[in-house]
């Protein structure tokens, strides 16, 4: 399991996160990428501990996610099966799970402020976070997207489940932007994800 482990993670965080495993008996898969989530955790009818996570994600999008993912599962130990997926209890794991990770031998330097002050009241996906977000989206390995607050206002795009929009307008920190087909207004976080289409 380690050596698997070794090709996912940073490798300083490979033996503390095997303990982790280890110590809460996760059976984890790592998996074919899905669209809506990186990772996920269930207790299985024979009481066994299921994570899940994409393998899709760059090393240290991994570290996270799979520290999230163990974070219900003490949570959840810990304050019983009643409490928030993401709340109070589900915070203050994760904070005190991830926070010996992060470290300039596990991750780079430049995250290092990002992510404490993420961890300071961590959000149920790291993708909310903006400025974290992008900065670890430089190291995911197809980096041919582009995200909603590069492209040019008037721009048509395309998203993963294929419907497209026309970006026009800024609402405080979200971009407004129409769906073609049915003239509806939705808005995108700044790190969304898009495929831009070129038009004649």
């Amino acid at each position: 399991m380690s050596d698997t482990l070794a090709r996912y993670i940073p490798e300083h965080a490979v033996k503390p996160v095997f303990e982790l495993i280890v110590a809460n008996q996760v059976h984890l898969k790592i998996v074919n990428e899905r669209q809506t989530r990186h990772g996920d955790y269930r207790r299985a009818l024979n009481g066994k501990h299921e994570i899940t996570v994409n393998a899709s994600l760059n090393r240290y999008k991994f570290l996270i996610t799979l520290i999230h993912e163990i974070a219900h599962l003490v949570a959840f130990e810990k304050f019983g099966r009643n409490i928030k997926p993401h709340g109070e209890e589900w915070k203050i794991t994760f904070q005190r799970l991830m926070v010996p990770f992060i470290r300039p031998e596990i991750f780079p330097q430049h995250l290092l402020p990002l992510l404490a002050r993420h961890f300071r009241n961590p959000s149920a996906s790291s993708d909310t976070d903006t400025t974290l977000s992008l900065a670890l989206k430089q190291f995911d390995q197809q980096n041919d997207k582009n995200y909603v607050f590069e492209i040019p206002y008037g721009s048509v795009f395309r998203i993963s489940n294929g419907k497209i929009f026309k970006k026009i307008a800024v609402r405080t920190k979200r971009f407004e932007c129409v769906e073609i087909s049915t003239g509806k207004t939705y808005l995108f976080n700044p790190n969304a994800e898009v495929e831009l289409l070129k038009m004649n």
